[in-house]
């Protein structure tokens, strides 16, 4: 009953445009943040209305004519099969209606596709299960997926409430930074399956198809943190890859990309120092809960049929080398976790395999010895 009167009140202040109606119940578009998203809003309730008249109008003189022209009043239908004058009036006044819906409406399309004098490119690759993200001014790279919070919460018999977990499954681990008033172009491709890249508050949402590049942009004028999330169905965890993108003033932006920056170097450094197995070993396993958990389930178990095990796995267990390439490559479903983790992560993921989840080889790999295999890999090694 509640929910019930929420609904009506939702739809009677929509229909007094005091409000869109977005508590529990999603009964408009959303405004957003972009003035792309404000047309986008406009033309569609310019249109809305439209059809609303139209509406009234029809089922008006419909229902009128079925009510007072009744049989039992008397009235007899009229035997007549054409009006030349009613002909030419309803198809002239739809097609004028049809003008003044598609010129803003085509107006908002080449306004959508417009990349032209942006400042900056990002491009945004989909991947099973996660995005990544490439600054093409600036070079930096990273990977973007679910939080550590939320992919704890969602795993099978975690016992966890969901609602205990701010923004649950709309979290990452690392959010897409962009700078304030701007106007970013970006493109968009995948690795794998068609995916796509949704942020309400931007106004539009893009598919990223393998093998071919999409591009849209976007000028935030206000710094915030919005959310999305993956559209288009792309498999078993198609659910659990959101989107967040954090817009900074210029001078807190310019100050995360020299963060960035750093991070980049001291990763370089890392990955030449020597590490002990406890330290790749704790390090692995926030590496396989954001990675490979998914599949291989936090346990280790797998799932019969579809992901192997990776407890007393033969692979896991067996040449850390060849477990190390296949890793590299990737194989079937799995993706190439050489184009996808830093030398530290790689080497720390193996090594936890190996020596966790119900495992106990005893051996490790070092990051220096991946860093030279993933360098010898074309297109290999780029993740922060």
């Amino acid at each position: 009953m509640k929910k019930t009167k929420q609904l009506f009140a939702g739809l009677i202040l929509m229909a007094l445009g005091l409000g869109t109606a977005q508590a529990e119940y999603t009964l408009n578009l959303m405004r957003g943040v972009t003035k792309v998203s404000n047309d986008v809003y406009d033309l569609h309730m310019l249109i809305l209305w439209i059809c609303v008249f139209i509406g009234i109008g029809v089922f008006g003189t419909m229902f009128y004519s079925i009510y007072h022209h009744r049989k039992s009043r008397g009235h007899k239908a009229e035997q007549f099969h054409e009006n030349t004058t009613v002909e030419i009036i309803w198809t002239i006044i739809p097609t004028l209606i049809l003008i003044g819906m598609a010129i803003p409406a085509t107006k908002a399309m080449i306004e959508l596709d417009d990349v032209q004098e942006s400042e900056m490119s990002i491009k945004v690759t989909g991947h099973q299960w996660k995005w990544e993200y490439e600054y093409l001014d600036n070079g930096i790279h990273f990977f973007s997926s679910l939080d550590e919070a939320s992919n704890k919460v969602r795993q099978v018999g975690s016992g966890i409430d969901p609602r205990s977990v701010p923004h649950y499954l709309l979290n990452v681990d690392k959010p897409l930074v962009i700078p304030t008033k701007k106007k970013i172009r970006f493109v968009f491709t995948s690795a794998d399956v068609i995916h796509s890249w949704w942020v309400p508050d931007l106004g539009w949402k893009k598919d990223t198809n393998p093998g071919f590049i999409n591009e849209s942009w976007t000028s935030v004028d206000e710094p915030g943190t919005y959310r999305g999330q993956c559209t288009e169905l792309c498999g078993k965890d198609h659910g659990f890859m959101p989107i967040v993108v954090i817009a900074m003033n210029e001078p807190d932006y310019n100050a995360w990309v020299e963060q960035q920056k750093a991070a980049i170097a001291a990763e370089a450094g890392s990955a030449s120092k020597q590490w002990t197995n406890e330290e790749l070993i704790a390090k692995g396993k926030s590496v396989y809960d954001t990675n490979c958990s998914s599949c291989h389930m936090a346990d280790g178990a797998g799932l019969s049929g579809t992901f192997p095990a990776i407890t007393a796995s033969k692979v896991v267990t067996g040449d850390i080398n060849a477990q190390v390439k296949l890793m590299l490559d990737g194989k079937g479903m799995m993706p190439a976790f050489g184009k996808i983790l830093s030398p530290v992560d790689f080497a720390a993921v193996v090594t936890y395999t190996r020596n966790g989840l119900g495992n106990s080889v005893g051996d490790s790999i070092q990051p220096s010895a991946i860093q030279t295999l993933q360098s010898a890999t074309p297109a290999a090694g780029k993740s922060e």
